[in-house]
């Protein structure tokens, strides 16, 4: 037999770790505390995107993969991935899914054996959080009998040119033997490590990362209601600042920010150097403040468009395109579009809403799940295009629609506004 990994979640981090891992030559047990995932994952039926059928098919034939809600089929593992969410609660984190996994897997701990956090936190979490959980329920001390590492993931959804394979992984352990063994994991998954000196280093990594991009995010959002009411294009001015071949990094207005990260990560970290320094961390809140704004504003430029039309919103039959938080995937975590399609409901306007990648379970209350066909273009009373799916014809959408609110600078022509 070869090395037993478990990866404890099954989720958009987890399962494509699990599968890379199989393909390397590791006995996988994947590990989920939802039944119908494990279900569905045992018959061959992928729920993330970037995992297609076949692929777990495959995994499963091998023999070297299975999915478990039962930590008794973690027994005698050599490695230990924890890819757990770790949401907000009230501001603060949430760290109960890392508890319940530091306690379900620290009994099954041997002498020798590595467990890696790859979920995203603040910065201390591995060690003065997670650490003391495993040596308390496995009677053992790290480093001087087991390891223990940070990597955060980096796992981008839909994103078909950086993969698990060829996105460098930042790694980290507690002694120099950890991070050594924790390095020499992920170099058999990954093409490229980087190590980094202590955890903390590793958790504020991530969320630096995570922070540069909400930030200006937040600083183009800004700018594109701005830049509306001054009567500017806010599109042309982005693409012809993107020729600037140094100092500039193209970043593009939208409804809001959306997923596990952007909407959470920087507030981890204004989290942390308020509770460890004292200070907040007031570029972080403004951002906070200015992204979380957006699908009220896409709401509001709604209502006056309609209302310039003659049209008031309670009553009007709106098509929205798109309810994930990013284009070509089905997760609809925290998205802005979701928030969106809620405000217009409450208003009273009749809701449909386009998406090939969400299940109809995952709608709010009050909307019905359409195909932007010609009719549907034809017969809504505005268009507005919130997440921009290939999957969608934009010069059809561009041509049918009476009016169109465009969030994603998909369509051009006079029947279109941008945000």
């Amino acid at each position: 037999m070869g090395e037993k990994l478990v990866v404890i979640g099954q989720g958009y981090v987890g399962l494509p770790l699990a599968m890379r891992a199989v393909e390397a030559g590791f006995d996988v047990v994947g590990i989920d505390v939802d039944p119908w995932r494990v279900k569905r994952l045992n018959a061959a039926e992928s729920y993330v995107e970037d995992i297609g059928d076949e692929q777990l098919a495959e995994a499963l034939r091998s023999g070297r993969y299975l999915a478990s809600d039962d930590y008794a089929d973690a027994e005698a593992f050599d490695i230990c991935l924890i890819t757990v969410p770790t949401p907000l609660c009230d501001g603060a984190p949430d760290l109960r899914h890392i508890a319940s996994a530091g306690r379900c897997i620290a009994p099954l701990i041997q002498p020798g054996a590595t467990v890696i956090l790859e979920s995203t936190t603040y910065p201390g979490t591995t060690q003065e959080y997670l650490l003391p959980l495993l040596e308390e329920g496995s009677g053992l001390r790290a480093p001087q009998d087991f390891h223990l590492g940070y990597s955060p993931e980096r796992i981008d959804p839909g994103n078909g040119r950086w993969q698990l394979e060829n996105t460098p992984k930042v790694v980290s352990g507690i002694d120099e033997l950890s991070l050594k063994r924790v390095q020499d994991f992920y170099q058999r998954l990954v093409q490229r490590v980087i190590p980094v000196s202590t955890p903390q280093a590793a958790e504020l990594c991530k969320l630096l990362e995570n922070t540069f991009r909400h930030v200006n995010i937040a600083l183009v959002n800004e700018l594109s209601i701005f830049a509306h009411q001054l009567g500017i294009d806010v599109w042309e001015a982005i693409d012809a600042a993107a020729t600037k071949p140094f100092g500039y990094m193209r970043f593009t207005p939208g409804p809001g920010v959306g997923g596990h990260c952007l909407p959470i990560d920087p507030s981890y970290l204004s989290w942390a150097v308020k509770r460890g320094l004292g200070h907040n961390f007031r570029f972080v809140e403004l951002a906070n403040d200015i992204n979380n704004s957006m699908p009220d504003q896409v709401v509001r430029r709604l209502a006056v468009a309609l209302n310039e039309r003659a049209k008031p919103i309670k009553g009007s039959r709106l098509l929205l395109l798109g309810l994930a938080y990013k284009k070509n995937v089905g997760d609809c975590r925290e998205s802005p579009a979701m928030h969106i399609a809620r405000s217009l409901c409450k208003l009273g306007a009749q809701v449909r809403a386009a998406d090939p990648h969400i299940d109809d379970y995952q709608l709010p209350p009050g909307v019905e799940i359409v195909e932007a066909t010609r009719e549907e273009l034809a017969s809504a009373d505005a268009v507005a295009i919130l997440t921009d799916h290939d999957h969608f014809d934009y010069d059809l959408v561009e041509q049918m629609s009476p009016f169109v609110f465009d969030t994603r600078n998909r369509c051009r022509g006079p029947n279109v506004e941008h945000l």
